[in-house]
């Protein structure tokens, strides 16, 4: 059943934590995705099954979260991260994060360490704000970034389009991950799909590269594209999460 937190700033963070044996498992959502995602059902149906404690919540300004996306940055949606680990959750826990989501619980992970189990990251986007957005820009989108504080851009996604704005470049920035060192003392699995069209496989190389642990591995999945949806998909982040459990 869907739950509700006060969060930072008045924040109303929607969520569903399902008890069970830890550590817990929490799913970190991406960009304008929600927990009704096709992977936050499956770890929510997967965790059910091993009696294991799942927890899955929307960001501010996704999903039945209060707030408007276009108001919303990577340090807000961090901090609701927080808050809701922090409030629904005990003990150590093994972060799940998809696209953004991975970028966010590396920032989760950097923040509070001592509550991390494991992680398991698919198609992270790290720094994307910076490395793919403001990158990506020409010269005269910059300009009305910085003029109109926002641009649009077609999605493949929706028939709306992205709404990219001044303050998630800057708050962004903030956020950075692949700029200074990144310590990850617990068991880690990064996935990433070759065919992946938004996530260059290049950025999960920079960051199994840049990251610091004694547990970290890539696995590159041949074909397989930013959804990573397909049954084949699933079972790896599933057995991915296992491995990481038996391994904490």
């Amino acid at each position: 059943m869907v739950d509700f937190l006060n969060g930072p700033e008045g924040r109303r963070i929607a969520h569903e934590y399902m008890p069970g044996q830890g550590p817990g498992v929490v799913f970190l959502g991406g960009f304008k995705s929600d927990m009704e995602g096709t992977k936050a059902l499956f770890l929510k149906d997967w965790a059910a099954t091993q009696g294991r404690a799942f927890l899955r919540f929307d960001y501010s300004g996704h999903g039945q979260s209060s707030g408007d996306f276009e108001a919303g940055s990577i340090g807000d949606w961090f901090q609701d991260a927080l808050a809701v680990i922090a409030e629904r959750t005990e003990g150590p826990q093994v972060l799940v994060g998809s696209s953004m989501g991975g970028w966010i619980s590396l920032v989760v992970a950097r923040a509070m360490p001592e509550r991390i189990a494991g992680l398991v990251t698919v198609a992270a986007a790290p720094d994307f704000t910076e490395d793919g957005y403001w990158a990506g820009f020409t010269e005269a989108q910059r300009e009305v970034v910085m003029r109109d504080g926002r641009i649009e851009l077609p999605s493949e996604y929706s028939d709306e389009p992205y709404v990219i704005t001044r303050r998630l470049i800057e708050d962004g920035r903030n956020q950075l991950v692949l700029r200074s060192p990144l310590s990850l003392p617990f068991p880690v699995r990064f996935l990433q799909g070759t065919a992946d069209a938004d996530v260059p496989m290049g950025w999960a190389l920079r960051l199994l590269d840049h990251a610091e642990g004694p547990d970290l591995r890539l696995a590159l999945v041949k074909g397989a594209d930013h959804r990573f949806s397909t049954p084949d998909n699933l079972a790896l982040i599933a057995a991915s999460v296992e491995e990481v459990l038996a391994r904490g």
